[in-house]
């Protein structure tokens, strides 16, 4: 059993997502301005959760492309794991925040819930069998 953290990057606001104790289901925590203390703030959930895994969306175009925004996630995915010490992972994060806007009206906490979608379908991978 493990606990996972998700996040959604975004070049001005990060969506932040929790699993259960047990791993198998993903709930929207917060969202973080991405700003030069946005490390700092996202390792200090990692500890104070009892994170095991940190599962980031992977963006990508139609064309299964990075998106601009990968730079930025890849440099801060590498920068997280070398202080938090845990694994971090990519997953294909397609049209996240959208199926959030679909689930709510647009509001503060939808980076979060793109969070939640995100690492949710992490997590129905790994309790399938399809394990990374």
């Amino acid at each position: 059993m493990a606990k996972y953290l998700g996040i959604d990057f975004g070049s001005k606001r990060v969506g932040i997502a929790l699993s259960d104790d047990g791993g198998s289901m993903a709930f929207p925590k917060d969202v973080l301005a991405n700003d030069e203390a946005l490390l700092e703030k996202v390792n200090s959930i990692v500890g104070d959760q009892l994170v095991e895994k940190i599962v980031i969306g992977e963006s990508q175009n139609y064309q299964m492309q990075d998106n601009k925004i990968m730079h930025s996630a890849r440099k801060f995915a590498e920068e997280l794991a070398k202080i938090s010490g845990k694994e971090v992972i990519f997953h294909p994060e397609f049209l996240s925040s959208v199926q959030a806007g679909h689930l709510q009206d647009k509001n503060a906490k939808i980076d979060a819930s793109a969070a939640a979608i995100i690492l949710q379908s992490y997590l129905d991978i790994q309790q399938n069998g399809n394990k990374n």
